[in-house]
């Protein structure tokens, strides 16, 4: 009923994509993230003729792309709670190093989920020391490299 209705099933089915960990869910597409591997495009892509970029494709296939799309689970302050909503500065060891691109709170899984860049030499399992800067608070975050939401995909083959 009206734009306030589709605003709410837009947000709602934008935590269900966070929660199932759904590639470039809500990202712009900025210049930092044009790349077709960075924006995890490869599989999209055909090979069997020449287009423009290609070139950069496959010289960025062979080294893979200097940053990776992840998820972050946040650790939110439960006296003044806030999730990310995009733009927020990913720091680790003290020192922006990425950007996220979307976020909010997953309800059906309790978490607050946020999707960003970081450099890939970062984005290995065991990697820790990350914080989102989320409305002028530094709030610590964790990689989350499994989807929240049935990381297996049994639920959604069933």
């Amino acid at each position: 009923d009206g734009p306030s209705a589709t605003v709410a099933i837009d947000r709602s089915g934008l935590r269900r994509a966070l929660e199932g960990r759904a590639r470039g869910t809500g990202a712009r597409r900025t210049e930092e993230t044009r790349g077709g591997l960075l924006g995890h495009l490869e599989r999209a892509m055909k090979f069997d003729h020449e287009f423009i970029g290609r070139a950069a494709v496959e010289a960025e296939m062979k080294t893979g792309p200097a940053r990776k799309l992840v998820m972050f689970t946040v650790d939110v302050d439960k006296e003044r709670p806030a999730d990310v909503i995009g733009d927020e500065p990913v720091f680790h060891g003290g020192k922006v190093v990425g950007w996220i691109t979307s976020g909010g709170y997953a309800h059906y899984s309790g978490v607050s989920l946020a999707l960003g860049y970081i450099p890939a030499e970062l984005a290995k399992p065991g990697t820790t020391g990350f914080e989102i800067e989320i409305i002028g608070n530094m709030r610590p975050a964790s990689l989350q490299l499994e989807p929240v939401l049935d990381p297996s995909g049994s639920r959604m083959r069933a």
